[in-house]
């Protein structure tokens, strides 16, 4: 989910800087839209996306992967199932990356708010911002909108894998503000040569490795 680190503003007396991240800071990045698995059902959809319907998911839901939902490859990258899941929630930042090894899976982050962190009163009283893959907010000397074990589970920044070209674009159509559903898989990457991408599997956590890595398969704007 997310990692914090404090220090001051500059110039702005008393004002708190939080960095709130919920994902490893790599640099790595390649502008190319990853590949979808090979194998696909008669209907057309990847394999990995033939799973159960989640219901409703106002926090978000995370399912047991069933034994017989093996690993998959995109590409040179070998996923591998760790939960089904599924979150309604609102979009907080959009990060597009093009340099470094995750880009060529993972085109682009999401900060995402659920529960209180959905009402536009407390995310528009931070300043919200992402880089590095990392998911940032500050507050002035007001304090923040809400108490800080609160914005950590009820807000995490997730690197997104879309499964198909349609996904891809419909995740690259969002904007900041838009209610949105995501169903798919937290998959864990990692190469031949050694490389591995680890998703988070709480919400309550925070700092490296505090990132979701989500295998979108359906994405849905929300009234």
């Amino acid at each position: 989910m997310s990692g914090l680190a404090g220090g001051g503003l500059g110039p702005v007396p008393r004002a708190l800087l939080l960095v709130l991240a919920g994902c490893v800071a790599f640099g790595w990045w390649q502008s190319r839209t990853p590949s979808v698995v090979p194998a696909r059902d008669p209907a057309g959809a990847p394999a990995a996306c033939v799973m159960p319907r989640i219901g409703p998911a106002p926090s978000p839901v995370q399912l047991a992967t069933p034994p017989s939902m093996p690993p998959f490859q995109l590409d040179e990258h070998r996923a591998t199932p760790r939960a089904g899941f599924a979150v309604e929630a609102t979009v907080l930042g959009i990060e597009h990356y093009r340099f470094g090894r995750e880009a060529a899976v993972s085109p682009l982050d999401l900060a995402l708010g659920w529960g209180p962190m959905s009402d536009p009163a407390v995310y528009e009283a931070l300043d919200i911002s992402q880089s590095g893959r990392w998911y940032h907010y500050r507050w002035g000397p007001e304090g923040p909108p809400l108490p800080l074990e609160t914005i950590i589970i009820s807000s995490s920044n997730m690197h997104m894998i879309p499964a198909t070209p349609a996904v891809a674009q419909r995740l690259a159509d969002l904007e900041t503000g838009r209610r949105v559903r995501l169903t798919g898989w937290l998959v864990d990457v990692e190469t031949p040569e050694g490389f591995r991408w680890s998703t988070s599997l709480r919400r309550d956590d925070s700092g490296d490795g505090a990132c979701e890595i989500v295998y979108v398969c359906e994405v849905a704007a929300l009234p």
